[in-house]
């Protein structure tokens, strides 16, 4: 076996460092095993859901970090922050702040709803960030020389487990939906990923999901097709810079 062909391959004691790590500290929090949540409950308003996402993101960007430092020791990575363009990066990420910004996210705290957006999108961003240095950080990289199909299917049924949905009270069919949701979004991210190296751009596309479906900031947040103005805004948006980030990559860069 060629020098190459060793450095592309995957290293099982990586990957369970980065298992361990990314499900070990991350459950800490969201199970509630120090009693954390009442403290904090205690303490703050709607600081608390910003705390609360660092705290479950918290061992997935850990792990995240940790396998990427312990990657760039064998072989080169391409994958950064702000990937091959920050201006696109940073522009990608103020498009759906602006519109949370604009029209607003209801909440319960008697915060203006247009400053709470603020909030929402700065503490949903980060939430996202931390994630994203997972699942597109190290896990796509450490898988970079697989089959796509097999690369997306791997990274998307780690990302489920991760969750534990299936110790939660909920039915088979929510679970195999959520599954696939995240096989899907494996694969749709992750070309993301690919084009642009950059974690930031990724985030953006899982901040959205996070809108439609995960985020504590935005239950109930929304009237009338609030959540779908921002959802074809952004993507159409993001789909726009991407063809123009994909314009501006030299060939063999």
């Amino acid at each position: 076996m060629t020098k190459s062909n060793e450095q592309n391959n995957i290293s099982a004691t990586r990957l369970l460092l980065f298992i361990i790590i990314s499900f070990g500290v991350s459950n800490i929090f969201r199970f509630n095993i120090f009693h954390l949540n009442e403290y904090f409950e205690n303490y703050s308003t709607w600081s608390y859901l910003i705390v609360e996402g660092i705290l479950d993101g918290s061992g997935i960007f850990i792990a995240g970090i940790t396998g990427l430092f312990l990657l760039k020791k064998y072989r080169s990575v391409d994958v950064s922050f702000f990937g091959s363009s920050r201006s696109k990066s940073l522009l990608m990420a103020l498009i759906p702040t602006v519109l949370l910004i604009v029209i607003g996210v209801q909440n319960k705290y008697g915060i203006n709803v247009h400053l709470f957006g603020l909030i929402a999108a700065i503490g949903s961003f980060i939430y996202c960030i931390m994630e994203e240095y997972g699942w597109r950080g190290y896990l796509q990289e450490e898988f970079k020389y697989l089959k796509p199909v097999v690369k997306f299917l791997l990274i998307g049924i780690i990302w489920y487990t991760w969750h534990l949905t299936f110790l939660t009270d909920t039915t088979l069919g929510n679970n195999l939906i959520f599954l696939g949701t995240l096989i899907f979004g494996s694969w749709g991210i992750g070309q993301v990923a690919t084009l642009t190296n950059s974690i930031l751009a990724c985030a953006c596309f899982h901040l959205i999901v996070n809108i439609f479906m995960f985020n504590h900031f935005f239950n109930n947040a929304f009237t009338g097709y609030s959540k779908l103005i921002i959802l074809f805004v952004s993507i159409l948006l993001w789909i726009i810079i991407l063809v123009k980030w994909k314009k501006d990559i030299k060939p063999g860069s």
